[in-house]
């Protein structure tokens, strides 16, 4: 994790360097579950071969920004 992550935390809790591990593993998980969100975005709109492989190149594409941004 990186920077960002610390920048989270200090807006929930006061001193994010006290139990460290836990709030990154707590944030870690929610980039997980973020992640997992994204795959299960709904395609069923899709009808030609060439729109799926689109829609899911742009999903890949969000899912490694989102672990980029949270240095992952």
């Amino acid at each position: 994790m990186n920077e960002r992550i610390l920048s989270l935390a200090r807006q929930v809790w006061p001193d994010p360097n006290i139990s460290h591990t836990n709030h990154m593993k707590f944030a870690e998980l929610i980039v997980k579950e973020c992640l997992i969100a994204i795959d299960k975005t709904d395609i069923t709109h899709i009808y030609t071969t060439f729109d799926q492989s689109m829609v899911m190149g742009t999903i890949e594409k969000s899912k490694k920004a989102v672990k980029e941004h949270f240095g992952m």
